[in-house]
């Protein structure tokens, strides 16, 4: 029996591959771990540029239901009466006065609403949404959505989200 030999140039190959496999995991690890933490990146970056402001992008998937004439007149967490007919929700710990975006994973509807009071009691739901944000949403006739909740910034960011339709007595007047 022959014993069979293998040359060199028989095992170069593969180590080729070992160290360009290991390379390319090094680098998926490190891109892997900057995009998990951004955090950890954000003081250093905002001490260096103090004049550059950094925004993380606060958002959350989760299933989302809506409550509606129950509670209609009823006083929500920031004092104001519940109005089933408002852009409103109610989230757990997002400030009161928050804008959010949230969307309808089913059919890609979009509607902005504003935290105005806290829940909601289901432990397995995200938010509660007024009844005519359901009926934007399209599921105001189902009662649960899959949902993605965007934080857009506090009320000050975005224009009133409760323009009225009609002009006002100054701008009546000014035409």
């Amino acid at each position: 029996m022959h014993a069979i030999r293998r040359s060199d140039n028989d095992t170069r190959p593969r180590r080729r591959f070992r160290i360009i496999g290991a390379a390319l995991a090094i680098m998926i690890g490190v891109a892997g771990a900057q995009a998990a933490a951004p955090g950890d990146h954000a003081d250093a970056a905002s001490t260096a540029t103090p004049q550059h402001k950094i925004r993380h992008h606060w958002y959350e998937f989760g299933v989302a239901s809506w409550y509606g004439h129950f509670f209609q007149g009823k006083t929500t967490a920031s004092g104001e009466p519940f109005n089933e007919d408002a852009l409103t929700c109610a989230h757990r710990t997002l400030p009161l006065g928050s804008l959010l975006r949230v969307t309808n994973l089913r059919n890609h509807r979009s509607v902005v609403v504003r935290v105005n009071d806290r829940g909601p009691v289901p432990q397995d739901r995200v938010i509660d949404l007024s009844h005519a944000a359901a009926n934007m949403l399209g599921f105001g006739q189902k009662g649960l959505a899959p949902v993605k909740v965007e934080l857009i910034g506090p009320r000050s960011e975005v224009a009133q989200l409760n323009a009225s339709a009609e002009p006002s007595a100054d701008e009546t007047a000014a035409r």
